[in-house]
């Protein structure tokens, strides 16, 4: 399993605001510049993230961007799942229907496991948590 630069941009970007909680970005190139992102990219990431409530955006003039709830509150699988969908370490973990083998493959329990730990260890590390080290 290997991330999207989308979702790897994605975790950069909210971890770029859960880093100035009390400021608004004013500018996608704020961040774009930061990261190195491309422009046109990061704001179709922003637009996910913005449907998925975990940044909220203004409009006009002084528009940007902010957190749309505190980083103590928003999970790295969040952020994930916002721009990647729900995540499944093997087909058959997202959906059954797909893998005519899931009823009797031993290997099965093995992918569940592995995705319960990986869920549980993004589901722990929040953004407050992550703003707070240095790097």
């Amino acid at each position: 399993m290997q991330l999207t630069r989308e979702g790897d941009y994605g975790i950069r970007s909210v971890l770029y605001l859960a880093r100035q909680p009390y400021k608004k970005i004013s500018f996608v190139t704020e961040i774009s510049e930061e990261y190195k992102i491309p422009r046109s990219f990061l704001a179709k990431i922003l637009q996910k993230l913005v449907k998925a409530k975990i940044v909220r955006s203004y409009r006009g003039v002084k528009g940007g961007f902010s957190l749309a709830r505190q980083a103590k509150d928003i999970s790295v699988l969040d952020v994930l799942e916002a721009i990647e969908g729900k995540l499944a370490m093997n087909i058959c973990l997202a959906d059954k229907k797909k893998c005519d083998f899931s009823r009797h493959c031993p290997i099965h329990g093995v992918w569940a496991n592995a995705q319960s730990k990986v869920t549980e260890v993004l589901k722990k590390s929040n953004f407050d948590d992550l703003a707070r080290q240095k790097g």
